[in-house]
């Protein structure tokens, strides 16, 4: 059983989707001030800086959005698939994404903003670890026990359906997720954020079992199958 990634590169507002994705996570309203960004806006740019090019590209999107119109003819359909977002009272959408645009600039730019250890909503969780919430998100759902036997089988699928690098990523995000939480709340909080909504098997912490998971990877990416877990 496979399950496709989310593709949206058709879009002609891909970045401003993606933007608007954290705003709808956070109460689908525009928080931000002339003062500070929004705890939507300072998720979306603790992502974001983190790969060249992403802040431009959105800012270049607004810009186009505002030259065009929301309610242009000429990009309906393209303003349709986005999240629809709520402006407070005296103020459009366009104002709000101006507001927002400013703020992108300066982070752009290179001034500092709220950093924080660990990702704040379940939005910023994913985009952090797109791989493990792929794994856990599209493989350990709450129809897990409709698709497979067990937890081996759910993780088998995984693994004969995920290209190498993948894999590689991953293996590195479990680390990573592993290496920042200390506590079992916190990382059952994570998990959950992550699209997990199964149990880990009987009598294995989720640390555990997620331990198991990134080794099970390693062994298979070294082309050496683990054969003891077999949960």
């Amino acid at each position: 059983m496979t399950h496709p990634r989310d593709l949206r590169d058709y879009e002609r507002f891909l970045a401003l989707h993606e933007l608007l994705d954290a705003y709808a996570e956070t109460g689908y309203a525009f928080t931000d001030t002339a003062d500070e960004p929004g705890p939507a806006l300072q998720s979306y740019a603790r992502i974001a800086v983190q790969s060249p090019g992403r802040l431009h590209m959105l800012i270049s999107e607004i810009n186009d959005l505002i030259r065009l119109g929301l309610f242009s003819a000429d990009i309906a359909d393209d303003v349709d698939l986005l999240p629809r977002i709520k402006p407070p009272a005296g103020r459009t959408v366009e104002q709000c994404l101006e507001v927002a645009k400013i703020h992108l600039e300066r982070i752009a730019s290179g001034s500092p903003f709220a950093q924080t250890a660990h990702p704040q909503n379940p939005w910023e969780w994913r985009k952090r670890f797109p791989e493990l919430h792929q794994l856990l998100g599209s493989y350990f759902h709450q129809d897990f026990s409709l698709d497979y036997a067990s937890h081996k089988g759910a993780l088998d699928d995984y693994l004969a359906g995920s290209a190498e690098e993948a894999l590689k990523q991953a293996a590195m995000e479990i680390h990573t997720l592993l290496s920042i939480i200390e506590t079992d709340r916190d990382l059952s909080v994570a998990a959950d954020a992550l699209g997990l909504e199964v149990v880990p098997p009987k009598n294995v912490t989720l640390r555990q079992w997620l331990s198991d998971i990134r080794s099970i990877i390693i062994h298979r990416l070294r082309g050496s199958p683990e054969r003891t877990q077999s949960r």
